[in-house]
């Protein structure tokens, strides 16, 4: 049997482990949260080095990515020190290949009406494909780079702006406390809205799902949300709150959908390659292979409908 872990500095309220079948292989999937506490995180990676097959990161970046250029995130690349046999990958590789061909799956199989919605998607830098897909469709975008993580109120509505500020202020970004950017630990379960117009005037909300939890307003009546990463309990919190669609870009297993990292860790697996050896066309062939789709639940139906039935 065939092991992948993903190590997250996330909650370890939300880990999971479940056995899935990849063309007739079993492999053993599980996700151990460290609560933030990166000296835990760093004994489990020297701890499975070597008897695992590949390891997800989780709870952070290593990579973000401003069209063809790569920029490191310093600290959470030094939490896999230890890992000197085992493979590790961050669901950069994915999120640019995955995440832009389900905007593309959505719209060409008519799902998402892009051309008529406005989207707000939570971060661009770490989702660059996705970022770029819906920017090519979308009838208008926010992207919120600068107001949550930056906690500043300006948002960004142009793709080429998009790109000029990515390459002014990301080199400096990959230099700080990853902390700075991305609620870690118990700070995962702690929900404070930020900015709800633009959540209000979204149609689509896209992007990391405890991102978008941890600043979504009460009230999100008839949007679509997509994401990945989310439990049973996240999707009867996003259905309370009245969203419509949720849409994940990752398959779900026992009601669980993972995160990028565990995916590619996945596809790192069965391709039988070093991440540095992948090409974007190695992960779209095993895509294709596996025939995987974007996982599509209706969680309350549409407020005009509502209304037509009264």
């Amino acid at each position: 049997m065939k092991r992948v872990v993903s190590i997250s500095l996330g909650s370890s309220r939300r880990d999971k482990k479940v056995i899935a079948r990849f063309f007739g292989e079993e492999f053993s999937i599980e996700r151990i949260g460290t609560d933030g506490d990166k000296q835990r995180f760093r004994r489990l990676v020297q701890e499975l080095d070597g008897t695992v097959d590949a390891f997800g990161v989780g709870g952070c970046d290593i990579y973000l990515y401003a069209g063809n250029r790569r920029y490191v995130f310093r600290e959470p690349l030094s939490l896999m020190a230890g890992a000197k046999k085992t493979p590790f990958v961050d669901g950069s590789g994915l999120k640019h290949t995955l995440e832009r061909e389900t905007i593309a799956w959505l719209d060409e199989n008519r799902v998402v009406n892009f051309s008529e919605s406005s989207v707000l998607l939570m971060s661009a830098v770490d989702r660059f494909g996705m970022a770029e897909a819906l920017a090519q469709r979308a009838r208008s975008i926010v992207f919120g780079d600068i107001l949550f993580g930056l906690g500043l109120p300006i948002p960004i509505r142009s793709w080429t702006t998009l790109q000029r500020l990515a390459r002014l202020i990301l080199p400096i970004v990959v230099r700080c406390p990853f902390q700075w950017f991305y609620p870690t630990g118990e700070k995962q379960h702690q929900n404070t809205p930020k900015f709800p117009r633009f959540f209000q005037e979204a149609d689509i909300i896209a992007g990391d799902y405890l991102y978008i939890s941890k600043y979504m307003p009460q009230q999100l009546a008839g949007k679509t949300v997509i994401t990945n990463t989310t439990t049973p309990s996240d999707v009867e919190e996003l259905k309370r709150r009245g969203v419509h669609r949720l849409i994940t870009t990752t398959p779900v297993f026992d009601g669980r959908s993972f995160g990028t990292n565990v995916m590619e860790a996945v596809l790192v697996t069965l391709l039988q390659k070093r991440p540095e050896e992948l090409t974007p066309q190695d992960y779209l062939q095993k895509l294709k292979e596996l025939d995987w789709k974007p996982n599509v639940q209706v969680l309350n139906p549409q407020p005009e409908a509502c209304a037509q039935a009264m």
